[in-house]
């Protein structure tokens, strides 16, 4: 009866001792990751454009995610009015684009109708807002597979970058595209 009355008191003591989350307690020591100090760096070049950049608004990547939706279904003139009035395009194989966004349909819905099926596999994308600019950016890094009337396919690595107005609205892009690697023939 004894090493009850002994364990009772014990489990009472215990029980009034107040207990810290040890998890909790770390967490609330631990500084928060988006407050680190950065360190003072110098770089061996100085940014033409910009190196002040944050996670930008999560609405333009869905602007873009929907462009490319519309690109692959040929249904382009569903994001027109992403578009801001005047717009510039700088394309992988060396063209340029720079009017109208009436013109940039036009000329984007004649080469999209010649492609036959479009595919994209998007491997990220990210919203960026360069600070000291005050532009938001998307950056996105895709596959883009056609298949013409001919059941040809081809396939293209793609890096854009599409820059938002301050309206919200499309206004300029840049396209890189990774070449595919030439593979040796096979010796005979």
């Amino acid at each position: 009866m004894r090493k009850i009355y002994l364990f009772a008191a014990i489990a009472f003591l215990a029980s009034c001792n107040p207990r810290t989350d040890k998890s909790k307690t770390e967490a609330e020591k631990a500084p928060d990751p988006g407050q680190a100090k950065q360190e003072s760096m110098t770089y061996p070049f100085t940014p033409d454009y910009s190196a002040d950049f944050e996670i930008g608004d999560t609405k333009n990547a869905q602007t873009i995610l929907n462009l490319y939706q519309n690109w692959d279904n040929n249904t382009l003139d569903n994001s027109k009015s992403s578009f801001a009035e005047t717009d510039t395009m700088y394309f992988s194989d060396g063209t340029m684009f720079a009017g109208s966004r009436d013109s940039l349909f036009a000329t984007a819905n004649k080469i999209r109708g010649q492609m036959g099926t479009v595919v994209d596999s998007v491997h990220a994308w990210v919203p960026l807002r360069s600070k000291d600019k005050k532009e938001d950016w998307v950056l996105i890094w895709t596959r883009e597979i056609s298949t013409d009337a001919k059941g040809k396919k081809t396939a293209k690595e793609l890096h854009e970058l599409w820059r938002f107005d301050k309206d919200g609205k499309i206004n300029l892009m840049y396209q890189y595209e990774l070449q595919p690697p030439k593979m040796p023939s096979p010796k005979k």
